[in-house]
């Protein structure tokens, strides 16, 4: 019955209509329950393929002539009122100045709940009784064991001679998309870092360094599609040099 409840909930969970309680309550029950999240993969991976479908339509030159006559006739209309012309341009001003600003404040709240949900995975993280799902230093563990449970492969950094050591590696998610959350050791800290697939209309991984407000810092970056953020409560700058590892070449 249990089951049945959150599969009744992945649909709205996909499109992001779902509260924000109801949504963290979600995805730790994909965390544990192996059929929703494949469930929830599947789910992904349709509506992804919709959107890519629906992109490929292009208009026939057949179509563009119509627009263009239609155009062409209507123009003959507006010219009387060419004398309108200085209003309506400073009205187009106006308008372009607020779709501008709408952008932009649309963008940095995007960005805002997007720390906001990394600082608060890595948390529950932290918090969790099994915070790693596959417990091990060695990168040639960890790696193969999310095989099959991801749609994309990732390299692991050659931690040897570094501060860092890897802890280990959970599935979920981040903006409804099926992602790698590793854990890494620095002194007496715990970083999380999550990979998951680039996507513009949700995830942006321009490689910004952000203060969570709690004592937490969020640096990302993009490598062959994917995005990577690190999270944790150690300076800037060791966040910097943890990603640089990561940016290396695989050996």
């Amino acid at each position: 019955m249990a089951s049945q409840h959150w599969t009744a909930k992945l649909g709205a969970y996909v499109d992001g209509e779902l509260s924000l309680e109801e949504e963290r309550a979600l995805r730790e029950h994909l965390r544990e329950c192996p059929a929703c999240s494949a469930d929830a993969l599947d789910r992904m991976q349709m509506k992804r393929s919709v959107q890519a479908v629906g992109k490929r339509f292009k208009p026939d030159p057949a179509f563009r002539q119509r627009i263009e006559k239609t155009i062409a006739t209507g123009g003959r209309a507006y010219a009387r009122y060419w004398n309108w012309v200085p209003a309506l341009t400073v009205a187009a001003v106006a308008v372009l100045a607020l779709a501008l600003w709408t952008n932009h404040f649309r963008d940095h709240m995007r960005e805002r709940h997007l720390v906001s949900e990394l600082v608060d995975q890595h948390v529950s993280t932290l918090a969790s009784a099994n915070p790693v799902d596959v417990a091990s230093s060695d990168k040639h563990t960890v790696k193969p064991w999310f095989e099959g449970k991801l749609p994309f492969t990732f390299d692991l950094p050659e931690l040897q001679g570094t501060p860092f050591t890897l802890v280990g590696g959970r599935t979920s998610y981040i903006e409804q998309s099926p992602a790698a959350e590793l854990i890494f050791r620095l002194r007496q800290h715990q970083i999380s870092v999550f990979i998951v697939q680039e996507r513009p209309d949700r995830i942006d991984c321009a490689g910004t360094l952000a203060d969570s407000g709690l004592s937490f810092h969020v640096r990302s970056w993009g490598r062959d599609g994917l995005c990577y953020f690190a999270v944790g409560d150690v300076p800037a700058e060791d966040l910097k040099q943890l990603a640089g590892l990561m940016k290396a070449p695989a050996s």
